[in-house]
């Protein structure tokens, strides 16, 4: 799998030398990662600085770099202008997509989430029945916001009725930002590689918003996150760490079910952007989005166990 490079020190430069990302500390070599083998950078400290070389070889390879804030948020994502042969084709394809096809996939986008998040709270030994009953609910679009109805009932059941998601909160709040920072770098990765413009969005549509698609296509995989933030606060790990970051990371080998195929959500995501891209061009959708899993799926997860 590739991987995931979190830098957190203060102080360090990144540059590109003969196929590696080089990173140094006062003018000495600390480490080097081949680039080919990098899926996402994220950078959380301060006082970084980058060669340009660097940049424009992850730009090549399709590789966003992440710049995150103090809650572990991302401010900033760099990824390339082009990202794939027929890149022009799609875009005009997905900016003249029909809008009852686009309300459609987001109906099946919200119906896949809260289907996912029945999943968790399952495996959380509550009782999921009605999460299956909203996602049959959702009509074209969501226009009664089910979205926001499961996400009322689904949030107390898997972290405690005293909790409130705020992006700006620290203990499990970072966590869960950290964990969606690197699903969103990944998703991101996959609408640029499918020859899509992350600006256009299915739903979000924040003018401010220059990864509205990535933040769309994302929604089905969130609850993996949180199932894993849950597990990592059961096991005394309620903080943002090195080792918190590395299992956050891990999720994205975690296999999928999509069809009679299973796939590690790194590739899972790859192929939801790819199937929203032909549907665009087909006027006929025809999303790849992935089944909910099985608690004993979810309990042989490793993400939530320390990673060495």
């Amino acid at each position: 799998m590739d991987r995931i490079v979190d830098i957190e020190t203060d102080g360090r430069h990144l540059a590109a030398e003969r196929g590696f990302m080089v990173i140094s500390e006062n003018h000495a070599e600390i480490g080097r990662v081949a680039l080919d083998d990098i899926a996402t950078v994220i950078v959380h400290a301060h006082g970084i600085s980058y060669s340009n070389n660097l940049l424009v070889a992850l730009a090549k390879r399709n590789t966003p770099l992440v710049v995150c804030g103090t809650n572990h948020a991302p401010v900033s994502h760099l990824l390339p202008i082009s990202g794939h042969h027929l890149q022009g084709a799609r875009m005009r394809a997905q900016w003249q997509a029909p809008k009852p096809l686009i309300k459609q996939a987001w109906k099946q986008v919200v119906a896949a989430k809260i289907r996912m998040q029945g999943s968790i709270v399952a495996a959380r030994g509550e009782e999921s029945g009605a999460f299956d009953m909203l996602a049959r609910k959702v009509r074209s679009g969501d226009p009664e916001n089910i979205e926001a109805q499961a996400a009322r009932r689904y949030w107390p059941l898997i972290m405690g009725k005293e909790f409130r998601r705020d992006r700006d909160g620290s203990g499990p709040n970072g966590l869960l930002n950290y964990g969606y920072t690197v699903l969103r770098a990944t998703v991101a990765r996959a609408v640029i590689g499918s020859g899509l413009h992350p600006t256009i969005g299915i739903h979000h549509s924040n003018q401010a918003n220059s990864f509205a698609l990535a933040d769309d296509l994302m929604e089905p995989f969130r609850p993996f996150v949180d199932w894993t933030v849950c597990r990592l606060i059961e096991n005394g790990d309620a903080e943002i760490s090195p080792a918190t970051k590395q299992s956050l990371a891990e999720i994205m080998t975690f296999d999928v079910r999509i069809g009679e195929e299973r796939s590690p959500i790194s590739v899972a995501v790859l192929k939801l952007a790819q199937s929203f891209a032909r549907s665009c061009e087909n006027e006929a959708l025809s999303l790849a989005l992935p089944a909910p899993p099985s608690p004993l799926d979810l309990a042989g997860m490793t993400a939530g166990e320390p990673v060495t």
